[in-house]
C-alpha cells in the first residue's frame, strides 16, 4: 500500500492484529455464556433410537464386531433412567438380544428390521425378528411394541415400493404385530402403495437435513407443520415421528447451526410440543455414532444427547452451555503471545530487534490470536477427525499455520522498529525463485503452499460440498499474515501459477456462496478469508515506492 506513509500502517496493522484478538476472544467468550431456553416439560423421554457402536472404531459394516449383552445391558439400564423404550434398527450384529433385556430394565422396543438389496440378507433380518416376536407370544411377554420394517430403504433406493410392501404384510401375518416402516416424510408422499401395507406411518422430520435447512429457532414449528401436511394426506393413519433431533456438532447448512445449544433448545422445544398435542415420537438419538462421520460428514456423528463417553451433553432445564472449558482459548492465546515475544527477544537483535512497543504489540498480539484460533481448530479435529491420517494432515497444516504467523510476526516487528523507514531494508530485484534471498525465498514456497491448500478446499466445496467442514478456523492464521504482509508491499517473486491460484480461489469463492444460499454464515466467513488472501497476492509482490 505505498499511499499509505509508515506511521498509517503502523496503526492499521495494530488495529488488524488487534481485531483478530477481539474476534478469536468473543468466539471462545460465546461458547461459555450460559443460554436460557424453555425447560422439559418432563425428565423422561418416550423412545430414543439406541445404537451400540459409540466407541472410536466400532461399526455396524464392520463384520467382526459382535455387541454383546453385557454391553447391552449397560446401556439400558443407563438409559432406563430417562427413556421409556428404545428404537432399534437391526436384529444382527448381536442386537436381537435388545428386547430381553429391555424387559429385564422396565423397556420397551420399537424393533428394527434392516432391509437393503440383498435378499439373503433381508432374509435373515426378518427371520430373525419374527422369530423374537413369537416368543413373546408364547411366554406371554409385549416388550416390542411395534416392528419397523426397512428404514429409508426407498430414500437409498435399494428396493421398489412393492418389495417393501410384501415384507411388511410378511412379517404383520407372521407376528400379529403392529408393523410399519420408516423413511423421510416426503417418500411417504410419493410412494403410496407402502402406506397401504403398513399399521401406522412413521416418518422422519430432520430439520437440518432438509433439502431447504430450517434454523433452529424455526426448527419445532417446522415438525409440526410437516407432521399437520402428513395427516391431512393420510387422514386414516395414525403417525409415528421415527427421528427427530438436531446435531451437536458439524458444518452449518443455509442458516442450520449445530451445538450443543441448539441441540438442547430444539429437543426441549420439542418435547414441549409432544406433550401439548400428545405426539407419538422417538428422537435420534441416544449416543453420538463416531462412525457415520465417514458417510455424512463431522455432523453425522454428533446427533446423540449423551456424547461417545456416555456423559449426557446438557441438562434438560435451566441454562445451557456450548463449552464448560471455554477459558482454554484465552489461555492458548496468551501462552503464545508470551511465546511469540520471548523468541523475538531471544533471537539476534539485528535481526528482530524487538525494543520498540509497537514490534513488541506486534507479536503479542499475532501470538494471542494465533493461539485463540489453533485452540479452536484442535477442538474442531477433536470432533471431525476419524483416524490417524486425519490427524496427522490436520495436525501438519496446523504446525504450518503456526510456522507462517510466527514468521511473519517477526518479519512484521523488524518493520515496525524501523522507524523512520517505510519498508523493510531495500531488497534487489528478483527475477525468479532461484534468484531471491532466502528468507524471501521461503515465504513465498508458504505463500504458494497455502494457496494449492485454499484451491483444493474451493474445489471441494464446489463439487462435494455437502459432508464437508470450512476450514476457515485452521486456515485463517496464516492468510490474515499474509495480508498483513501485503500491507507494506514486501516483495517475492510471483509465478503465473499463483496468479492463477489466487484467480481460481476468487472465482470459486462466488460458487461456494451461491451453492450456500441463502446466506451461510461459515460459508460467507470462508470465501472472504479466500478473497482477502487472493487480493493480497498482486500487492504482496510489487515494489513499494
Amino acid at each position: 500500500m505505498p499511499s499509505l506513509a509508515p506511521a498509517h500502517k503502523h496503526r492499521l496493522i495494530l488495529a488488524l492484529l488487534l481485531l483478530a484478538a477481539m474476534a478469536a476472544t468473543l468466539f471462545w467468550v460465546r461458547l461459555g455464556i450460559p443460554v436460557k431456553m424453555a425447560d422439559a416439560p418432563s425428565g423422561r423421554i418416550a423412545c430414543v433410537s439406541y445404537a451400540p457402536f459409540y466407541k472410536e472404531g466400532e461399526a455396524p459394516y464392520d463384520p467382526k464386531f459382535i455387541v454383546t449383552a453385557e454391553r447391552i445391558e449397560q446401556d439400558l439400564r443407563a438409559l432406563s433412567q430417562r427413556f421409556d423404550c428404545v428404537r432399534t434398527y437391526s436384529v444382527g450384529k448381536g442386537m436381537d438380544q435388545v428386547p430381553r433385556i429391555a424387559r429385564k430394565v422396565g423397556m420397551k422396543v420399537l424393533l428394527g428390521v434392516w432391509l437393503n438389496r440383498n435378499p439373503k440378507d433381508n432374509a435373515e433380518e426378518m427371520a430373525v425378528a419374527t422369530q423374537l416376536a413369537q416368543e413373546e407370544k408364547a411366554a406371554g411377554v409385549q416388550t416390542i411394541k411395534a416392528i419397523i420394517v426397512g428404514n429409508e430403504v426407498l430414500l437409498r433406493g435399494e428396493l421398489p415400493q412393492t418389495k417393501l410392501a410384501e415384507h411388511i404384510r410378511a412379517m404383520r401375518e407372521a407376528t400379529s404385530l403392529p408393523v410399519t416402516y420408516a423413511d423421510v416424510w416426503e417418500f411417504w408422499l410419493k410412494y403410496r402403495e407402502v402406506e397401504k401395507a403398513v399399521d401406522f406411518v412413521t416418518i422422519h422430520i430432520l430439520p437440518y437435513w432438509e433439502d431447504r435447512p430450517v434454523a433452529v429457532e424455526d426448527a419445532v414449528d417446522h415438525v409440526r407443520n410437516i407432521l399437520e401436511r402428513m395427516q391431512a394426506a393420510f387422514p386414516d393413519k395414525q403417525f409415528l415421528i421415527g427421528e427427530t433431533g438436531w446435531p451437536s456438532a458439524g458444518r452449518q447448512r443455509w442458516g442450520a447451526v449445530p451445538s450443543v445449544v441448539n441441540e438442547a433448545r430444539f429437543l426441549r422445544e420439542f418435547l414441549v410440543l409432544a406433550e401439548k398435542e400428545k405426539i407419538n415420537y422417538n428422537v435420534i438419538e441416544a449416543f453420538d455414532q463416531p462412525w457415520k462421520r465417514g458417510l455424512e460428514g463431522t455432523v453425522g456423528g454428533y446427533w446423540g444427547i449423551f456424547n461417545s463417553q456416555l456423559e449426557a451433553k446438557f441438562p434438560m432445564t435451566g441454562p445451557v452451555i456450548e463449552e464448560v472449558d471455554w477459558m482454554k482459548g484465552p489461555i492458548a492465546g496468551l501462552l503464545l503471545a508470551v511465546l511469540f515475544v520471548v523468541l523475538a527477544r531471544a533471537a539476534k537483535i539485528s535481526k528482530y530487534p524487538t525494543k520498540n512497543l509497537r514490534s513488541t504489540a506486534v507479536l503479542a498480539l499475532s501470538g494471542y490470536a494465533t493461539g485463540a484460533i489453533l485452540a479452536a481448530q484442535w477442538r474442531h479435529m477433536e470432533f471431525a477427525n476419524r483416524f490417524a491420517t486425519e490427524w496427522v494432515i490436520t495436525g501438519f497444516w496446523g504446525i504450518l499455520a503456526l510456522i507462517t504467523t510466527a514468521w511473519i510476526a517477526f518479519k512484521l516487528a523488524r518493520w515496525m522498529d524501523q522507524a523512520n523507514t517505510a519498508l523493510l531494508p531495500p531488497l534487489p530485484a528478483v527475477a525468479d525463485f532461484n534468484t531471491a534471498p532466502d528468507g524471501i525465498r521461503w515465504l513465498g514456497v508458504l505463500r504458494a503452499m497455502w494457496l494449492f491448500a485454499a484451491v483444493v478446499v474451493d474445489l471441494l466445496l464446489v463439487y462435494d460440498a455437502r459432508y464437508r467442514d470450512f476450514p476457515t478456523l485452521l486456515f485463517a492464521p496464516a492468510m490474515t499474515s499474509f495480508i498483513l504482509l501485503a500491507l507494506i508491499s514486501y516483495r517475492a517473486p510471483l509465478g503465473i501459477e499463483e496468479k492463477l491460484m489466487a484467480a481460481a480461489i476468487a472465482i470459486m469463492g462466488i460458487v461456494v456462496v451461491i451453492l450456500e444460499l441463502p446466506i451461510n454464515g461459515s460459508a460467507v466467513l470462508w470465501v472472504l478469508f479466500g478473497w482477502s488472501f487472493a487480493a493480497a497476492i498482486p500487492v504482496w509482490h510489487k515494489q513499494s515506492q
